[in-house]
């Protein structure tokens, strides 16, 4: 009996963008580095501390302090030093796509040969690599489709990644 190698894709992505899912497809990395963006993208300009940034989205200060580094050497966000410094995005929220934040830290993997080196797979993928090559993909062109404004055109009361103030639902 064959084993069935579909793959519920709707599942992967989802399990791919939580935290516990460890970096199925994205990595904490990219997580991190997505909800800093979102929450500076929150900040109409306004530069940010590290510590602001970390408290507003509950990550631990020490590893998003790396994770900005990596940002800024990917031209996603800009450093300012002195008393009124911070961090700010480089480019408009609505012009920034969740794909580039993410390549800027830790792309998505994708298998363009067989990791196992197989001589007789030549080119070809096998049928387990081609699936989550294609899901790579996938999660690539849906975010490269996604700003990051795009990420906060809700409600207030339901800002995505962060701990943003939260407005009572109203009755």
């Amino acid at each position: 009996m064959r084993p069935n190698l579909d793959i519920d894709v709707h599942k992967l992505l989802l399990s791919s963008i939580t935290p516990e899912a460890n970096g199925f497809m994205i990595s904490q990395t990219a997580e991190y580095a997505l909800r800093a963006a979102v929450f500076l993208a929150d900040q109409e300009g306004e530069p940010r501390t590290t510590a602001v940034i970390a408290e507003g989205t509950q990550l631990p200060a020490g590893y998003l302090a790396k994770v900005m580094q990596l940002l800024s050497r990917g031209r996603v966000v800009n450093s300012q030093r002195g008393l009124h410094g911070g961090f700010t995005l480089i480019k408009d929220p609505a012009e920034l796509t969740v794909l580039e934040v993410i390549n800027a830290v830790d792309p998505i993997q994708r298998f363009h040969e067989c990791p196992l080196k197989i001589q007789t797979h030549g080119s070809e993928l096998c049928p387990l690599h081609r699936k989550l090559d294609d899901a790579g993909q996938m999660l690539e062109e849906s975010f490269g489709d996604t700003t990051i404004a795009s990420l906060l055109s809700v409600p207030n009361r339901r800002k995505p990644l962060c701990r943003f103030p939260i407005v009572p639902d109203e009755k």
